[in-house]
């Protein structure tokens, strides 16, 4: 029997700079073209750049481009497609020095302000599907047989399904030790009585105060709006939610792995 193997991701952050001598040694390191290592190199979230057969292989390459000056993150394939179990908040309220968040179902979860390690915010595209019926006109062939040719036409339904976007921002909060228990905060399907008298007339006003709360009663926490910038509507439903998923977990690990290396590293976004 073959003996079984995982593949392990080799992912880094964008450099602040991307020369051709850093692009032709990244290259070399990841076995890539340069158009292809350019494009993972781009833009402000970490990319996965390569992909191995085993850990060692994986940390060989990885210590290879930390000697470049690169923020490098490695990790199996199962830690990546590995569910998130996210608390989805619908109300909250301050208990300095916590926050106490509550599912529209009843159920609690208190984070205190020691544990909070990043406030994400981004947003992206939701989807809805929609059965929709209409009547329609049809030819009824036996009614005209029996009227010698006479087009007799009858009401059928018609089902069809509609699917429409809409933009929907979040802000995920990620504690300290482990991103497995997440908090999330839909704009769309969110209490903001908590508010008071700093409640606007619009969701999009009352998601920035409500952010701006939360950095306020987690001022250790690291924020993070990298995600901002929306993915396409011509994305499939399913891989824009994957991609998401995927780019939360990359800068979850990369502001770990930037905070593990110490004050010396800075983050290059």
């Amino acid at each position: 029997m073959a003996a079984e193997y995982e593949v392990v991701h080799v992912a880094t952050a964008p450099p602040a700079v991307l020369d051709e001598e850093l692009l032709k040694a990244v290259a070399a390191i990841v076995n890539k073209s340069l158009y292809e290592t350019r494009l993972r190199l781009a833009g402000k979230i970490p990319k996965i750049i390569a992909n191995y057969d085993t850990m060692l292989k994986a940390e060989s390459a990885s210590k290879s481009l930390k000697g470049l000056g690169l923020v490098v993150i490695v990790f199996s394939d199962s830690e990546l497609r590995k569910s998130s179990q996210i608390f989805k908040a619908h109300s909250l309220k301050f208990e300095e020095p916590a926050i106490i968040f509550c599912t529209r179902g009843g159920q609690v979860r208190r984070m205190e302000a020691s544990e909070a390690f990043l406030i994400l915010s981004g947003r992206m595209q939701a989807y809805t599907e929609t059965e929709v019926t209409t009547k329609v006109r049809k030819l009824n062939v036996t009614a005209t047989l029996l009227t010698g040719g006479i087009p007799i036409t009858k009401k059928v339904e018609k089902k069809t399904t509609k699917t429409s976007y809409q933009t929907e921002s979040f802000v995920r909060l990620y504690g300290r030790v482990s991103m497995e228990s997440v908090v999330e905060i839909l704009q769309h399907d969110f209490d903001y009585s908590f508010l008071g008298v700093e409640m606007a007339s619009s969701a999009v006003a009352n998601f920035g105060i409500a952010i701006r709360k939360i950095r306020e009663a987690f001022p250790q926490a690291i924020f993070d709006d990298r995600l901002i910038e929306p993915l396409k509507a011509n994305v499939p439903a399913a891989t824009a939610q994957d991609t998401i998923e995927d780019n939360c977990k990359l800068i979850y690990w990369y502001h770990q792995t930037v905070s593990g290396l110490g004050s010396s590293v800075q983050p290059q976004i």
